[in-house]
């Protein structure tokens, strides 16, 4: 005779087999779910499953039934859908900030979202072992520490290091603490970025995520910019690869075939004014050598038409380079 623990909790049993079981291309009938419960040490009648898969409706979960030699049932919608949850598979494993061991754990998360069948498809579409990967293991706790921080005004101190020939870390001031007030977490080019802001300096710092160690928030109240909002979109469309410089208005002239190419980094939104076989935009965009590389990388389909000061360090620039190659 069955225990009535058991029984207690067939209901749940139910809820798991038809959630990891079943799917629109895989049906169970009610016989093979008597059978699945079984296997929980579950002895189940027909009329008592059918009650509980109403029951199970009732709940709102999504329970159809399909109709062939016999009757099948399965879960229908679920809070996400394969097509979703494999657009954040994609995402999981291309991001580079995130490490190989806490991608395949991710994944591995996200796959049990759907019924395992379906879980099947998104573990054939892994590759993560031999794409570019961070090798910073405490990411996911800086990141956490970070909106600690920002949600609750206070600034963060935190060490910040870059890689040797070794792939050793090398501290930067001599490892001294930064204490820095945040202001927003930012996905640039495919690396994720910290932007605070001083307002002794009055102006802004970018600090790559993984680049930090020993994340800590502090007492110490943030400081905030005194200016309009704070626009994170409108930041990083104007500072190329987080690369601090100059702010400038800047007149950029571009061949009519890299129209996708200006969208894509300034967004569609951007005013342009058509000269001919060209067209012009006017951004703010910083002063960098970042920005004059994405410029440098048009060859003659893009121009620097003003300020000077932005044509004079292009001018410098491409000297310096020349001047290696000669």
């Amino acid at each position: 005779m069955p225990s009535s623990s058991n029984q207690k909790r067939k209901l749940l049993y139910l809820m798991r087999i038809l959630l990891e079981r079943t799917d629109a291309d895989h049906v169970m009938t009610i016989q093979e779910l008597i059978a699945a419960l079984a296997e929980y040490g579950i002895q189940a009648e027909r009329k008592s499953v059918y009650a509980d898969l109403e029951l199970l409706r009732e709940f709102g979960l999504d329970v159809e039934s399909q109709r062939s030699r016999t009757i099948g049932y399965y879960v229908d919608a679920r809070e996400f859908e394969l097509p979703e949850l494999k657009l954040l598979v994609d995402a999981v494993q291309s991001s580079r900030f995130i490490t190989p061991k806490k991608s395949t754990e991710l994944i591995q998360k996200l796959s049990s979202l759907t019924s395992n069948p379906q879980a099947s498809q998104l573990r054939r579409q892994v590759y993560v072992a031999n794409r570019p990967k961070t090798i910073n293991e405490s990411i996911y706790y800086n990141i956490d520490a970070i909106h600690t921080a920002i949600n609750s005004g206070r600034k963060i101190s935190f060490q910040y290091f870059d890689y040797n020939a070794d792939k050793e870390r090398v501290y930067r001031k001599d490892g001294e603490r930064y204490c820095q007030s945040p202001m927003a977490l930012c996905w640039d080019d495919d690396k994720y970025y910290l932007i605070c802001y001083s307002t002794k300096y009055g102006d802004f710092a970018h600090y790559r995520v993984d680049r930090m160690s020993q994340v800590a928030v502090c007492d110490e109240e943030a400081e905030r910019p005194d200016q309009k909002k704070f626009d994170v979109a409108e930041h990083t469309k104007q500072v190329f690869g987080m690369y601090s410089g100059e702010l400038v208005t800047a007149t950029l002239r571009f061949d009519q075939s890299l129209v996708n190419a200006v969208i894509d980094r300034f967004g569609p939104e951007v005013p342009f004014r058509k000269c001919g076989d060209s067209f012009e935009i006017c951004v703010e965009v910083s002063n960098s050598p970042v920005f004059l590389s994405w410029i440098f990388r048009f060859g003659e389909k893009a121009e620097i038409v003003a300020p000077q000061s932005l044509v004079d360090s292009m001018r410098s620039l491409l000297s310096a380079q020349t001047k290696k190659y000669q």
